[in-house]
């Protein structure tokens, strides 16, 4: 019995010595957290998209408070929290951000665009592009299995009607993983307020998008032509549009042929 108790005292002292050392190895080897980053996270929108580079808002504030990542880099955050950021920091900037949200750039949906078989596979955009490049018509069609709105973490993506995704772009954060996940390469990221669109990728000839698309851009230069601003340049196939002096007169969408082009607002 007593060798029994001198034992349980021996360990019972070992672990209280052992307990002890960790505490004052812990308490030594401690690593100070700046408490800005806590501010900031608590600024953060919190959706972890990756869109400023990091895996997740916590790598990202980090980076901030050590000068590696700009305050202004949380994309889904815009403006409102680039401001935050810089209060967290004591910074006293006037911050201006053009909001960038997705477009798509693609009109073909059901009764618009043809297909060339029925696919019967996994139904994911990336899965059916891999068979034969995709069951449209178009080779840049949309495939409307929504991969873009699965990936969205802020609900702003639905599917229509028409198989086509539709953006809210109040809810849009320009976080660009719908950009990502597209295997077309349809979705784009462009600032809220255009006020034109080209609703059209086609890498097929005109002729042939015409075939199997109603609103194909045939890339037959009339937008150029017509823009009384100088706005519309054609590049090879498609037309380019130059914001800056486009003003949303609409005249180049009256005359497009095909209706490619998109009057978002005037």
């Amino acid at each position: 019995m007593g060798l029994v108790f001198i034992s349980l005292m021996v360990l019972g002292l070992i672990g209280l010595l052992f307990g002890v050392g960790l505490a004052i190895a812990g308490e030594k080897l401690k690593v100070e957290t700046d408490p800005r980053i806590e501010k900031i996270l608590n600024v953060l929108p919190g959706a972890n998209c990756g869109a400023c580079g990091y895996p997740g808002c916590e790598g990202f504030a980090k980076a901030v408070v050590e000068g590696i990542a700009p305050y202004t880099g949380c994309v889904a955050g815009g403006e409102k929290v680039a401001k935050g950021i810089a209060e967290v920091l004591g910074l006293n900037e006037n911050i201006t951000i053009t909001k960038n949200v997705a477009f798509l750039t693609c009109q073909g949906g059901r009764g618009i665009a043809q297909d060339r078989y029925i696919y019967k596979g996994v139904d994911t955009c990336k899965a059916a592009n891999m068979v034969q490049a995709g069951y449209k018509g178009c080779t840049t069609g949309c495939l409307g299995f929504g991969d873009c709105v699965k990936v969205c973490p802020f609900d702003a993506i639905y599917m229509g009607e028409d198989g086509l995704p539709k953006i809210d772009i109040e809810k849009c954060t320009g976080c660009g993983l719908c950009v990502k996940a597209c295997p077309r390469g349809i979705l784009t990221l462009l600032p809220i307020n255009i006020p034109l669109l080209l609703g059209c990728r086609s890498e097929l000839p005109g002729p042939e998008a015409r075939k199997v698309c109603s609103k194909a851009c045939i890339g037959c230069g009339i937008c150029e032509k017509v823009c009384p601003k100088g706005a519309i340049k054609m590049d090879g196939r498609f037309p380019v549009i130059d914001y800056n002096l486009c003003d949303g007169c609409g005249i180049c969408v009256e005359k497009c042929p095909t209706k490619a082009l998109i009057l978002l607002k005037k």
